[in-house]
C-alpha cells in the first residue's frame, strides 16, 4: 500500500499530513525515507515514479499509548519536518489543518455514527483541493473479507486484551458515505497477491 501511494503520486505536493490512527507512525517514516532516497539521486528512486512529498508537518493521532511511545522514540532525532504524535482518540482530538488526511484500516473499529463524524471532521480540516486516503475492507469480499476480520480481531486482542464489534461496509457503501461527507472518490486496489480485500479510496474534497 505504501508503495502504491508513492508510485501513483497520491500525496504529491502535499506538505502537511494528518494521519488518523497512525500507529507507530509508519507512514511518516516511509515518506521521510522516500524523500531521502529521491534526494540521493536517480539510482535510488524508480524513474517512473513522481517525486515524493516533502513533509512540512506531520501530525499522527493514535489511541494506543505504547504505539505512541514507540513513534515518539523513533522520531526523537528526526530533523527537518515538524513531526507530532498525539496520544488520543480520533473521535475527540482536534484536527490540525492539512493538505492530506490518511485514515488507514481505522474506521471499521468505530460505530457508524462516529465513522461519519470523523469523515466530516477530516473534510473540515482539509485545505482547498485537499485529499483523503482511506483504506477499508470491502464487506462484499466473501471469504477474503472474513479472513481480514479474523486478523483484525486477533490484533485487537493482542493490543487491547479484548474484542470489539467491527462496523464494516461494502465498497459502494463506503463511497456513498464519502460523497455524503463532501468527497468524490475512486478506488485503488492495494491487496496485491495477498488473500485480503483491502481497497484504498482516493478522495478529493468537493
Amino acid at each position: 500500500m505504501f508503495a502504491a501511494v508513492l508510485a501513483r503520486g497520491l500525496l504529491a505536493g502535499r506538505a502537511r499530513i494528518l494521519d488518523l490512527g497512525c500507529g507507530q507512525g509508519l507512514m511518516a517514516a516511509w515518506l521521510l525515507a522516500a524523500h531521502g532516497c529521491y534526494a540521493r539521486g536517480a539510482d535510488q528512486w524508480p524513474a517512473a515514479w513522481p517525486a515524493p512529498p516533502l513533509l512540512q508537518s506531520y501530525c499522527g493521532i493514535e489511541i494506543n499509548a505504547r504505539e505512541v511511545a514507540r513513534a515518539r522514540r523513533a522520531f526523537a532525532l528526526e530533523a527537518g519536518a515538524s513531526l507530532q504524535i498525539v496520544h488520543g482518540d480520533v473521535r475527540d482530538v482536534d484536527y490540525a489543518p492539512a493538505d492530506a488526511v490518511m485514515i488507514l484500516d481505522v474506521l471499521h473499529y468505530l460505530d457508524y455514527t462516529a465513522q461519519e463524524r470523523v469523515l466530516q471532521r477530516a473534510r473540515s480540516a482539509l485545505t482547498p483541493h485537499g485529499r483523503l486516503l482511506l483504506r477499508i475492507g470491502d464487506a462484499a469480499g466473501g471469504a477474503s473479507f472474513t479472513l481480514s476480520k479474523i486478523v483484525d480481531q486477533a490484533v485487537l486482542v493482542a493490543r487491547r486484551g479484548r474484542m470489539l464489534r467491527l462496523r464494516c461496509r461494502t465498497l459502494p457503501q463506503w463511497q456513498a458515505l464519502l460523497e455524503q461527507c463532501g468527497f468524490r472518490s475512486s478506488a485503488v486496489p492495494v491487496s496485491g497477491d495477498t488473500r485480503f480485500v483491502n481497497v484504498l479510496l482516493h478522495a478529493e474534497a468537493t
